[in-house]
């Protein structure tokens, strides 16, 4: 251990008998001599951890903390000898030799503080930083105490960085040592940040040029790193930043400016290209929303985090992409809106189906309903609430379905494809829980009451034919003879106006391809149904009669049986 300082001797004497005593040359050679003593032994103490010397390969801090302890004892001593010197004897030889010592010193710490970063580069990554440590304040004028951290080893070497740090400032070697951390810390971030997934678009044209899945793979892991980038990234730089410089708010600005600024940046502009990018994308509208979300909820921590002047730049961004974002989502479902009411397809959907357009915007509706709290947010008091611009989306679909309903020659269909699309819009709210918040039980009931009305119209009109042929009502008091021929002769007349329909076309399309179908085999196995078995097949349905002979087989006749249990 090297003893303590030797220059309160240098003090004058505040004895009463100082007062009657005459300066004395002694006394100052007396000061020179300790001086030098100083220097001599932090010389030797340094010199035996010379940079350039047997000892270049070793890690002071990481060998012996005592002799580290020793080699900043010397350093402090060399830096008041040094002082004393300037102030006494500035041309003192020793002054020389004490600033050689110093110089010697310096890079041993600078080469310290450069190992010490580089060997903890994965306990010291941003993450871990910002997971280990139990402050959370970033105040400008605070100064972070050492030893917050609750992993040992990264305590130990965030006390070391700011040790070394504070002794290389307070010597005149801020700038090498800012220059090492800088350095060696924004290639650190780099990396994490592009680990999480975080990449460099320079402009919206790079944006551009992304097809469309690329572009929504892209948008989907920037909602995935962001959060991480920010709240450990970014937080966990700002953190070290202020332990290892927390005697010195200009380096820890400094520092954090030129390692984070620029990643920062990066990440927060990319919505605002993609938002640029996507005005003619309306399927991308929801992942902006998310994006706008992912930034809204961030702001307080990035406020916190880039508190400095010099990076200022990066709030100002993150309020960009969130106006940029804004803007185009609220773009993105007027036009939506407008391609419905354009949507001019003339395609009927067989059978009365769903159509096309019904299923595009009802899942634009449920995704709606499930982002509207962002939506209020992006829409704010400019614009309607989500309740009534989902009521009025809907509402635009109900009349382009009407429109096209008319496109049907066949009325009864026209009816079946309304009740099936309003059907199904009904359906589709009633199973989303936000869509029934907004829109409400009322808004529901009065939409079943169409799909009823338009179920009742198809019914009617589709089966009236039907209906037509049923005789007047019987009269319950008539005798049985007289019912049972009643159902006797209807029966008959139903089974005559099949056989008249049916009968001559099958046998026309029979007649028409007889020479083929006997051209490529045996006509029994071809085709199972002659004209003649057709009528008797009739008969069987309708009178239960049992076919013989013929072509019939016992499996035609097993599934007519299932029919037969519903003929009158």
């Amino acid at each position: 251990m090297i003893k303590a300082s030797v220059f309160a001797s240098s003090k004058p004497d505040s004895s009463p008998s100082s007062s009657h005593s005459q300066p004395s040359t002694p006394s100052r050679t007396l000061s020179e001599t300790m001086v030098e003593e100083s220097v001599h032994i932090a010389e030797a103490v340094i010199k035996k951890w010379d940079p350039s010397g047997p000892t270049s390969n070793q890690m002071l801090f990481r060998e012996s903390r005592e002799e580290a302890g020793d080699f900043i004892r010397c350093v402090e001593e060399l830096r008041r000898a040094m002082h004393f010197l300037v102030i006494n004897h500035s041309s003192s030889g020793k002054l020389v030799q004490a600033q050689k010592s110093m110089q010697m010193a310096m890079k041993r710490l600078g080469n310290e503080f450069h190992q010490i970063l580089e060997t903890n580069r994965e306990r010291l990554d941003p993450e871990s930083v910002s997971q280990g440590s139990s402050s959370r304040s970033h105040s400008s004028n605070s100064k972070q105490e050492d030893g917050v951290f609750t992993d040992n080893e990264i305590g130990v070497a965030v006390s070391d960085l700011g040790q070394i740090g504070n002794w290389m400032v307070s010597s005149g070697y801020a700038k090498e040592c800012v220059n090492i951390y800088k350095l060696v810390r924004k290639s650190v971030l780099d990396e994490e940040l592009y680990r999480v997934g975080i990449r460099q678009y320079s402009s919206s044209s790079h944006i551009r040029k992304m097809g469309s899945s690329v572009l929504e793979d892209q948008i989907k892991n920037w909602l995935s790193a962001v959060n991480i980038a920010v709240r450990s990234l970014f937080n966990g730089e700002r953190l070290l930043c202020d332990h290892v410089f927390s005697t010195s708010e200009t380096m820890r600005e400094t520092c954090f400016a030129h390692i984070a600024k620029e990643g920062a940046i990066n990440l927060l502009k990319f919505p605002e290209l993609v938002a640029a990018k996507s005005k003619r994308s309306p399927t991308h509208v929801f992942l902006l929303m998310d994006m706008y979300n992912e930034i809204s909820e961030l702001v307080p921590e990035i406020k916190l985090i880039f508190s400095y002047e010099s990076v200022s730049e990066v709030i100002l961004q993150a309020f960009a992409s969130l106006h940029k974002l804004k803007s185009s989502v609220q773009t993105l479902v007027s036009d939506f809106e407008k391609s419905i009411l354009k949507d001019s397809s003339r395609t009927l959907i067989h059978g009365g189906g769903i159509h096309p357009l019904t299923l595009s915007v009802m899942d634009f509706v449920l995704s709606m309903g499930d982002c509207s709290k962002t939506f209020n947010e992006i829409a704010g008091d400019e614009c309607e609430s989500d309740s009534a611009q989902i009521d009025r989306i809907i509402l635009m679909l109900l009349c382009k379905l009407d429109t096209k309903s008319r496109l049907y020659k066949d009325i009864a269909l026209s009816y079946l494809f309304l009740a099936n699309n309003f059907h199904f819009v009904a359906e589709r709210v009633r199973s989303s829980s936000p869509l029934m918040l907004l829109l409400g039980d009322d808004w529901l009931l009065t939409l079943d009451r169409k799909v009823n009305s338009y179920a009742a119209n198809y019914t009617a009109m589709a089966w009236a034919k039907v209906l037509s042929c049923l005789p007047e009502r019987l009269d319950p008091s008539l005798p049985g003879d007289v019912i049972e021929r009643h159902i006797t002769e209807f029966r008959a007349e139903i089974k005559l106006a099949l056989a008249k329909e049916l009968v001559p076309a099958y046998k026309e399309f029979y007649d028409a391809y007889l020479e083929v179908v006997s051209s490529k085999g045996s006509m029994e196995v071809l085709v199972r149904y002659s004209p003649d078995n057709l009528g008797s097949y009739l008969s069987d349905l309708f009178h239960g009669t049992s076919m013989s002979g013929g072509s019939a087989s016992s499996s035609s006749s097993s599934s007519l049986s299932v029919v037969s249990q519903f003929r009158p």
